[in-house]
């Protein structure tokens, strides 16, 4: 997204923007892909997405990695048939009290919160880890893995910023023949 900033890392580059701590509570966007854009989470019909078994997991595992997590809340998301967008709120965990839309404003100014544990990349990590686990354990023992390295993100500056985020949530279903994700028609 047009927040990241590539830097080396010993043989891997990251993505994420540099110098910016991502413990800090706010909102962020974020995309994750399957590896080789393989569609395995169900299929779009009638401008729907219609989750298969494993989709229906995804989408527990996202609920559900965010309820175990104090500091997380969830806003839209969508599973896909080969990714998923959710914004992910990072609460100050002083001031958290629900997820409904005066609290989501209050957490899109970021304030910091300790420790550095209680960050974007370990909900993700932690999510995409309990995926590929019950994926495995479905398929008999293993299939590899199921996400490409790394994930999309974009910090959520402002309101409008989130407004269009989360219509962009909405209609990616409705969109998908255009999608950049699309395995046959995407860039």
């Amino acid at each position: 997204m047009d927040d990241t900033i590539p830097l080396l890392r010993g043989n891997r580059r990251s993505i994420r923007l540099n110098g910016y701590d991502y413990t800090q509570a706010g909102a962020y966007f974020v995309t994750l892909c399957v590896r080789g854009r393989r569609c395995l989470f169900g299929q779009i019909h009638n401008e729907a997405m219609v989750l298969n078994r494993i989709g229906q997991m995804v989408q527990e595992e996202w609920i559900q990695s965010a309820n175990i997590r104090r500091e997380i809340e969830l806003d839209v998301f969508v599973v896909m048939p080969n990714h998923l967008h959710g914004i992910v709120v990072i609460a100050n965990m002083e001031n958290r009290d629900g997820s409904d839309e005066s609290s989501l404003r209050k957490h899109i100014s970021r304030m910091p919160i300790p420790p550095a544990s209680q960050s974007l990349g370990a909900f993700i990590a932690g999510f995409k880890a309990s995926v590929t686990k019950r994926y495995n354990c479905l398929k008999g023992g293993g299939d590899g893995p199921v996400w490409q390295r790394n994930y999309h993100d974009h910090i959520i500056r402002n309101e409008e910023d989130l407004r269009v985020i989360r219509e962009y949530v909405a209609m990616n279903p409705i969109c998908w023949e255009k999608d950049g994700f699309h395995p046959v028609f995407g860039g």
